[in-house]
């Protein structure tokens, strides 16, 4: 490993971390494209650095900080959405892995310009 990748690497998680932090996102919206970019993974190694590097230790943190200041986590509905999650993943990576890689970086970009088209247009302003 280079001095160079290990500074793109330290890059990457600085930038995901923030963008995590501070608006939500991170993973699949950061790390997934920055890895193809530039350190030239595959759509399914990027996607399996992303899910490897969220781990509940990482994210718990920054949850906490919310809950900390105020913003009202409901903490009684996290298990059944980490367990559900945890389910949809592995049946979720089994579905990602048995497609080509052109395939699979289409059904991402779909996917991120819908969620996008959403949140700018239909959000829903619950305060």
């Amino acid at each position: 490993m280079t001095l160079e990748t290990i500074i793109l690497l330290v890059i990457l998680g600085l930038l995901a971390g923030f963008l995590s932090g501070s608006i939500g996102i991170g993973g699949g919206v950061i790390m997934v494209p920055l890895a193809i970019w530039f350190l030239g993974y595959s759509q399914h190694q990027a996607q399996g650095m992303s899910l490897a590097v969220l781990a509940v230790p990482v994210t718990l943190l920054a949850a906490y900080t919310y809950h900390k200041n105020g913003h009202e986590l409901d903490w009684r509905y996290v298990p059944f959405i980490a367990i559900a999650f945890i389910i949809g993943g592995y049946f979720g990576s089994k579905v990602a892995i048995s497609l080509n890689q052109q395939l699979l970086k289409k059904v991402f970009g779909i996917i991120l310009i819908i969620v996008a088209v959403k949140m700018i247009f239909f959000s829903s302003a619950k305060a």
